[in-house]
């Protein structure tokens, strides 16, 4: 079969008569799109916009199948709205920057930038092979200058408006390697490559002030009425918004005294003792006069910080030999070093309360410390105190609190806060979780940070005539130190006419994908970062798609540069995205062998042959190489580590683009986990080779135009009628589920159970065709937007000139909805026997009649007695006899 050079081309009889083969026609589609810009769009204020995008890939080498669901979920809704008469802008680019790169280099002995761009060059042609309908003339890769320069640019502004600061901060620091580690080059506590204990160094990092709009960004998520609940509780959660109060312990005047910060000052008088970081000053001092306590910061060093890892890991501690006087009873409360306390939250100390924090009562019960209560079980309550086995955590009534005895927790709240607040020694506080955002990253491929040190230590923004500060890309990777920190040249640059260097330290990734959304907007921009006019026409994006991972940092990352890009006038909306979909994993079967030793050997699917059982079980698997049994690990999400990832390429040429789109969207609904299943796959082959045979078998009642035609309402027949309402009942529902509720494989499954009607349909009469012609027309109207390649094809066999695209959406006719006759289902004794049709209007005595003249319902009331008639209007007939 030849497919048509380009759909302007209408494919002859004997083309359509053909076999489908996705392949010639896909590929002569995806180059008629491209040689004519179909998808390329600008500005168009006559026009409702719509702004669909997805969550840009790194560009690792090649497309995995998570890509595929993102972005065939992006394409279907782009295409939806498009076909609604919408402005609708579907743009794709590079998150380029990063670790992986870095590290792929030093393997393959060569430099980041040319392993990069030749995966983008790949990867982009998979994307092309998919048929999605990106505008690429917007393509941006973050690691080009001209994106990353106005990133520098945007920072020196943030810098000159005191939003940017230099501090000591902790990092993994590889002894042998010299070199700072990101947390995931620490693997069991070692550094990945020399294998050597990682240390806690600290070292001066530039951080952005996102604390600053902390408020701000947790009152807007109110805002976002389009956003999984999920989503939104887990940005509260990391915002953390708590109200407590600031506390002063006093070492008798020291200049070591310091504060803590506690949202229970209800239980303020049970503290027994005070812990504070290993890099506390105080910590620090007593460390110089005890052997032990210096020992015991040291080992520290080699601590995880993560939050997760400081839940789990052993809780520690030494005394400093130091005591801090309690700011209401004067008494005095050791303070011990603890490995569970970090200096960069807070204040690096924490008031220890064991009888009411489990925390603090497991490091107590360690160290053989006092445990006291002062909270007691509400009235009325149930709870048992045994502070011998744990704390006491609820709220509830002061007890062994001097004044504040019997008062409960909100009382007590404002009675102690007020004392303390009386005496000077404390202070009523909004606190955050949320920390500044360390941007800092002491790696060589990312964007130079555009700031330089004079002579005489001070540090300014480099001038906006000098940006880019460009990264050299013709480098050597020795796996040991970024090019830019071992060429001490690199560095050297004047300010002024005076000397001075450029930073070493290069932007975190989530700078890069923190505002690429916007720069899509004017992509070409050489004299601004983004051009208000085009930006505030397209912003916010209307759709974002992504996976849930990303539901915290890149997200929370992306709403705060938005109001910093608002802030200094670039865009006008409060908010990046205006509705957000997080899709589920993909995953696939894993077979493996067990290896001596206890190690396993993972096998990938496409390598194992599988019995299964009538319900789809696996009862067996052999490698197709040796003919020997595999054991099946059961579903699980596709990972190299597993083996079990499905390559789109593989599969795209042995099923086609829009095979794969199809069962993307009709195996599972988005937000939930896919599972892989190549029986699947085949039967969505099967489905459009259906639909390819029946507009073949159309065909031949000659222009599908001329059949429309002639189609006539009033002088439809009953089934014709039904077959109507049959269709308009689905363009109803695959409407909604494409538009509204994104539950793609509901609309997908209302296609297929028209199919089934259709393909039994009568095309005996001239109105039998006419229906049907309008059918057929709807259907790929209503498949265009999952699989465009097959339908934009068909429609031209049809004699359409028009791109299918652009023919508009299937309009909903409401009077073929309206019934006029119902289909009443006859039980006899709880048994269906039969089903009549009857007018609407028909009384239980019509109902009755018609059913007694069926042949099967006298059958069944032959020498029996009719006890009984039980009639639901419209729906059901019940008699029992006896």
């Amino acid at each position: 079969m030849q497919a048509p050079e380009n759909s302007t081309q209408a494919p002859s009889a004997q083309a359509v008569a053909a076999p489908y083969e996705p392949r010639l026609i896909e590929t002569a589609l995806q180059q008629h799109w491209a040689s004519s810009n179909a998808f390329k769009v600008t500005e168009d204020p006559s026009k409702e916009k719509y702004y669909c995008l997805s969550m840009f890939p790194y560009p690792s080498g090649r497309l995995h199948m998570g890509h595929v669901r993102n972005y065939t979920i992006g394409d279907v809704i782009s295409r939806f709205q498009r076909m609604q008469g919408k402005n609708v802008m579907q743009p794709m680019g590079w998150d380029a920057f990063g670790l992986p790169a870095e590290n792929a280099a030093i393997a393959n002995k060569t430099a980041p930038a040319k392993w990069t761009y030749a995966n983008i060059e790949y990867m982009k042609n998979q994307l092309k092979r998919l048929g999605f309908g990106y505008d690429w003339d917007r393509e941006i890769a973050t690691c080009k200058p001209e994106y990353y320069k106005w990133e520098q640019w945007f920072f020196t502004k943030l810098f000159e408006k005191g939003l940017v600061y230099k501090k000591m901060a902790t990092v993994n620091w590889d002894p042998v390697d010299q070199c700072v580690l990101a947390n995931e080059q620490v693997i069991d506590g070692r550094g990945w490559r020399s294998g050597a204990l990682v240390e806690q160094r600290e070292l001066a990092q530039w951080f952005i002030k996102i604390t600053d709009y902390a408020e701000e960004l947790l009152n807007d998520l109110d805002q976002l009425d389009e956003w999984p609940e999920q989503v939104k509780t887990m940005q509260r959660n990391w915002i953390g918004r708590s109200e407590g109060v600031e506390i002063k312990f006093s070492l008798g005047g020291s200049s070591y005294d310091f504060s803590v910060y506690t949202t229970r000052p209800d239980t303020l008088f049970g503290v027994t003792y005070v812990a504070i970081a290993p890099q506390h000053p105080l910590a620090q001092k007593a460390a110089k006069l005890d052997d032990k306590l210096a020992a015991f910061i040291e080992d520290c060093k080699g601590n995880k910080v993560a939050e997760a890892d400081m839940a789990t890991m052993e809780k520690k501690g030494h005394p400093t030999g130091f005591f801090a006087v309690h700011p209401l009873t004067g008494e005095q409360v050791p303070i011990f070093v603890a490995n569970f306390v970090l200096m960069d939250y807070g204040s690096g100390a924490v008031m220890a309360v064991p009888g009411h924090d489990q925390r603090d009562f497991e490091f107590a019960t360690k160290y053989g410390l006092r445990i006291k209560q002062v909270v007691a079980p509400a009235a009325g309550s149930a709870s048992v105190v045994d502070l011998s086995k744990a704390a006491f955590t609820e709220k509830g009534v002061l007890i062994n609190s001097g004044e504040f005895d019997g008062l409960e927790f909100g009382a007590a709240f404002k009675a102690i806060s007020d004392k303390l607040v009386a005496k000077g020694v404390g202070q009523v506080k909004v606190n955050y979780r949320l920390r500044d955002w360390g941007v800092s990253r002491q790696r060589y491929w990312g964007a130079p940070i555009p700031v330089l040190t004079l002579e005489d230590g001070t540090q300014v923004p480099v001038p906006a005539d000098q940006l880019p500060v460009r990264l050299p890309e013709d480098v050597v990777m020795d796996g040991v130190k970024s090019p830019i920190k071992a060429d001490p040249e690199w560095a050297k640059t004047s300010y002024n006419g005076k000397a001075a260097f450029h930073e070493t330290d290069t932007f975190d990734t989530f700078m890069e994908s923190s505002w690429y959304y916007a720069r899509y907007c004017s992509p070409d921009s050489t004299d601004m970062m983004l051009d208000p006019t085009k930006a505030n026409y397209w912003l916010p994006v209307d759709q974002y798609i992504g996976g849930i991972e990303h539901a915290i940092l890149h997200l929370l990352y992306s709403r705060f540069f938005h109001k910093l890009m608002r802030d200094v006038g670039l865009v006008q909306s409060d908010e990046p995205f205006k509705r957000l979909l997080c899709q589920g994993m993909v995953l696939a079967e894993t077979f493996y062998r067990d290896n001596e030793g206890g190690s396993k050997t993972w096998f990938s699917p496409q390598d194992v042959a599988v019995e299964r059982d009538d319900k789809g079980r696996i009862t067996g698997a052999v490698l197709k190489s040796d003919g020997q049994k595999v054991e099946s690990a059961g579903m699980s999400k596709m990972s190299k580590s597993k083996n079990n990832g499905i390559d789109p390429q593989t599969v795209i040429d042995q099923y086609g683009a829009d095979t794969v789109r199809l069962f993307m969207m009709f195996t599972s609904p988005p937000e939930q986990t896919l599972e892989w299943q190549d029986s699947a796959v085949e039967g969505a082959m099967r489905f459009l080779r259906r639909v390819w045979t029946l507009v073949n078998e159309f065909n031949a009642f000659g222009p599908i135009d001329t059949q429309l035609a002639a189609l006539d309402k009033a002088a439809l027949n009953a089934d014709q009628k039904a077959l109507r309402r049959e269709l308009h009942k689905t363009i109803a529902k695959v409407t909604d589920d494409l538009g509204r509720r994104y539950t793609f494989n509901t609309a997908v499954a209302a296609i297929m159970e028209l199919m089934n009607k259709l393909q039994k349909a009568a095309t005996e009469t001239v109105q039998d065709k006419a229906v049907l012609a309008e059918a057929i027309i709807a259907v790929l109207q209503l498949l265009n937007p999952i699989t465009p390649h097959l339908s934009q094809y068909l429609w031209k066999t049809l004699g359409h000139s028009t791109e299918l695209e652009h023919s508009g959406w299937p309009l909903l006719d409401e009077s073929a909805l309206v019934e006029d006759a119902k289909l009443v289902v006859v039980q006899i004794n709880g048994k269906v026997r039969s089903k009549v049709t009857v007018a609407l209007d028909a009384t239980q005595d019509d109902v009755l009649a018609l059913a007694m003249a069926e042949d099967i319902v006298q059958k069944y009331l032959e020498g029996v007695e009719l006890k009984k008639v039980v009639y639901v209007p419209g729906k059901l007939l019940s008699l029992v006899v006896g």
